[in-house]
């Protein structure tokens, strides 16, 4: 079975935990005393039906306000698909976080509520979904128990939120009408809305083509680890561990290592079941090579003639995370696959309104939640490629080297 990692994003109080809980529910991935504890927090709390959000919202904090605040990761599987969920806060000072749970989703749900339609956070995670290069989106039109299933309702929500997509790079997207509380659309189709054709959510979700959202033309391999056995049995072995981040690497292809640009041959690829014939993203494996060449974390392998760009001057659109703005002549560090650097804020050249779209050229700082593109100089050069080829060689996170905290994530547009 393959997996697919998807995340859900919208306002306040658009159902989301719920949604989430119902999945889990509907599924039978939930333990019988994790359902009792739920069950018996609801009592408590005197509500007359089971509150399935709580089965996500585990922070005392989020239970008290029924709210999400930290990202919740959970995980599920049908017979066809293996899943893993990260459930992201709605509320306006939690984007770091949606941002954090989307980063690496193969599909976000964008949760509208029927009565309210489209706010300011339905628009402001939709475009974070597409700045992130998320590759499937879904727009899950909530709370339709309580419009009387109205099929207009719906109808003019999908309108506008398509109109809105159009200014977006969405590459799929898919509407459905649910109730995450009684169940509608979620597992199976509801008879509560007979004039919807379309699948359920979870039909949706098992049969969503992601085999070739991943880049498997350009070979990228990030040194992690080198391993080097001290054994005098094992003393010949010489490896390179890491994860893939794009192509497909063989036995026998040849291979350039940068950012020394000596060229060689992959002499093997083992994982911890022993060889494999190849390796593809996202593939965790160790590459032997045939000539002994310098290598180190932070290096990669690629393909002699398609190779990422090595620059230390890079444009990126910035998604700022700290209360302290950012501003031109900050010193940040880098964190760029397993590469480190330092970094100049050489540039503010524009900040985004995510509601209208508008660059503010005028803007000469980035506050807390706020996106713009910033041109950087990098202290040492970066193995680099534009987010839209390659969501792993073409992002990074910006680190706060007096208070170690990630303040920043980084999408490049362009390096050279």
């Amino acid at each position: 079975m393959d997996l697919l990692r998807f995340a859900t994003a919208g306002s306040v109080d658009d159902g989301k935990s719920t949604l989430i809980g119902r999945l889990l529910f509907d599924s039978k991935a939930i333990f019988t005393d994790q359902l009792e504890s739920v069950e018996r927090t609801s009592r408590q709390r005197g509500d007359e039906y089971t509150d399935l959000s709580l089965l996500t919202d585990g922070l005392r904090a989020e239970r008290e306000q029924g709210i999400t605040i930290d990202v919740a990761y959970r995980y599920f599987a049908t017979p066809r698909r293996k899943f893993i969920i990260a459930d992201t806060p709605g509320h306006i000072q939690y984007t770091r976080n949606m941002v954090t749970g989307a980063s690496t989703a193969d599909l976000a749900i964008v949760l509208v509520d029927a009565r309210k339609g489209m706010v300011e956070q339905s628009r402001r995670h939709a475009f974070l979904v597409s700045l992130l290069r998320v590759p499937h989106l879904v727009l899950a039109v909530n709370k339709m128990d309580l419009v009387g299933w109205s099929q207009e309702v719906f109808e003019s929500i999908e309108r506008e939120f398509s109109s809105f997509a159009t200014k977006l790079e969405v590459p799929d997207l898919t509407v459905v009408p649910i109730s995450a509380l009684h169940g509608d659309n979620i597992v199976s189709r509801s008879p509560n809305m007979p004039w919807y054709e379309g699948p359920s959510l979870l039909h949706h979700l098992e049969h969503v083509h992601i085999a070739s959202d991943r880049n498997l033309v350009d070979v990228r391999f990030p040194v992690q680890y080198v391993i080097r056995p001290q054994s005098l049995q094992h003393s010949d072995y010489r490896a390179y561990a890491g994860q893939v981040a794009g192509g497909v690497l063989k036995p026998g292809d040849e291979v350039m290592v940068l950012p020394s640009g000596f060229t060689t041959r992959i002499a093997a690829i083992d994982t911890a079941d022993g060889p494999v014939a190849e390796a593809f993203a996202p593939m965790s494996v160790t590459v032997r090579l045939e000539d002994e060449i310098d290598v180190s974390r932070g290096d990669l392998i690629c393909r002699p003639h398609n190779r990422p760009a090595v620059a230390q001057d890079i444009d990126a659109m910035v998604c700022w995370m700290a209360d302290t703005p950012l501003v031109p002549g900050q010193k940040l560090a880098v964190k760029h696959t397993t590469r480190s650097a330092r970094a100049l804020v050489k540039e503010l050249q524009y900040r985004l309104d995510v509601n209208s779209l508008h660059r503010d050229d005028t803007a000469t700082q980035l506050g807390l939640n706020d996106i713009g593109r910033v041109r950087l100089r990098t202290t040492v050069p970066l193995l680099a490629d534009e987010y839209r080829r390659n969501r792993q060689t073409g992002g990074f996170i910006l680190v706060d080297e007096s208070t170690n905290r990630t303040v920043g994530a980084g999408m490049i547009t362009s390096a050279g």
